[in-house]
């Protein structure tokens, strides 16, 4: 299901999709490890990397600087914003996947051909997301609630299956948008009628706010 930014009208990858971030982080995890299993999503570099070190085939310092040379490198090579991931109390972790998503093919060629072994020893996949965990899918839920409340009744609620992009929300499928789209005098009420729960949810997903998720 393909799902739109509720506010930015950006559509975020469908489940089912290949990306060009996809393609591009399996590519650097392929070249660098020979095509062996997926890699681990990985730990935050400010939020308690240390106690990601076990089971890693490290100390958990020693992730920590894998981490840091990646994210470091990532930097250098044409991803600047991109953001440190977050390992969260209960062992999820977050990153930043719009970064990847948002360069182009020859930033993500870079990426690969300077960055892909550096990633591959911090098992680090930026195209990978946890489940949407609780306080964020309870967000999206009174948000949908609102929508449907004023005039949007085939919005529907997300779980923790939904796809979702951190800092962005769930967003909105095809279906669930008016006739008109989101330009449409209906979905602009009810846009500026749920403008609280619409900016609860976003920041229910921003990397410190999945930090948290307890």
């Amino acid at each position: 299901m393909r799902r739109q930014s509720i506010l930015t009208g950006r559509v975020p990858r469908p489940e089912a999709a290949v990306t060009a971030a996809t393609l591009a982080v399996a590519g650097l995890l392929l070249a660098a490890c020979g095509g062996g299993a997926a890699p681990a999503t990985v730990p935050s570099l400010g939020h308690g990397a240390s106690a990601a070190g076990g089971g890693g085939g490290g100390g958990g310092g020693s992730r920590a600087a894998e981490l840091r040379a990646a994210t470091s490198c990532i930097r250098q090579h044409g991803i600047p914003g991109f953001q440190d991931p977050v390992l969260t109390p209960s062992g999820q972790v977050y990153s930043d996947q719009r970064s990847f998503q948002d360069a182009s093919p020859a930033t993500l060629s870079a990426v690969q051909a300077h960055c892909g072994a550096l990633m591959a020893r911090a098992r680090l996949n930026p195209d990978t997301e946890p489940p949407a965990p609780p306080q964020l899918v309870q967000a999206g839920v009174t948000a949908a609630r609102c929508m449907r409340a004023h005039g949007l009744p085939n919005v529907q609620d997300p779980s923790a299956r939904t796809p979702y992009t951190p800092g962005h929300g769930f967003g909105m499928s095809a279906a669930e948008v008016p006739a008109g789209g989101k330009l449409s005098p209906g979905f602009q009420e009810a846009a500026r009628a749920c403008q609280r729960q619409i900016s609860a949810e976003i920041r229910a997903s921003t990397l410190s706010s999945l930090a948290n998720d307890g």
